[in-house]
């Protein structure tokens, strides 16, 4: 059994473990959490986000997209839960490609071809204790490639790495274009949570 020293950070009310497998917890439910201590507890998941994302069989999911989507703009300021993806809070990433079109936040985009958005997630359940999400992508891809999903790719993967099957019309798209069809899909990060460029 594996025992963690953990030590309190009287920083936003979290409290973390400085072990590699860090143990983040929240003092309130995530309904609670601001803005500034939802992105505190993302501070201490960080790592542990990325490092769990990159070890299992992404399968179908191109493993570069795992790999370098931290290399990408972060179109969120802090976390978000906008009541989406489980309820979980959520960072965005998006690739060069489309950062610039997306940033607009526009109800009528025109994303690119080529452009790749993540959205790292976790979720504070309400005795603030704090579990790492899967990471979604979206992919913009050619015009007429996917006229049934308009034209993007949904992919999943878990936190521990390993791609999620799910049946993406109605898991994915579904959701998109009921909750954000007049603006090509898009769920942006809630209006205080954007970056702007």
């Amino acid at each position: 059994m594996r025992k963690l020293m953990q030590y309190a950070v009287i920083a936003l009310g979290v409290t973390f473990a400085p072990a590699a497998h860090a143990a983040c917890k929240a003092d309130k439910a995530g309904d609670d959490l601001t803005g500034a201590e939802a992105q505190q507890v993302y501070e201490c998941m960080a790592d542990r986000l990325y490092a769990g994302y990159n070890k299992g069989n992404t399968r179908w999911v191109p493993s570069e997209y795992v790999k370098n989507y931290r290399d990408w703009v972060k179109a969120s300021t802090f976390p978000a839960a906008p009541g989406t993806h489980g309820n979980r809070f959520l960072v965005t990433w998006v690739n060069d490609v489309g950062a610039k079109e997306y940033m607009k936040y526009a109800e009528e985009p025109n994303i690119p071809a080529g452009t790749l958005i993540a959205k790292e997630s976790f979720s504070v359940n309400a005795k603030g204790k704090v579990r790492p999400g899967p990471i979604f992508f979206m992919e913009k891809v050619a015009a007429g490639k996917s006229p049934k999903t308009g034209d993007w790719y949904y992919s999943i993967v878990a936190p521990n790495g390993n791609a999620v099957g799910v049946n993406v019309m109605k898991a994915c798209n579904q959701c998109h274009m009921d909750a954000f069809g007049f603006q090509g899909g898009l769920g942006y990060p809630v209006e205080e949570a954007r970056v702007t460029n």
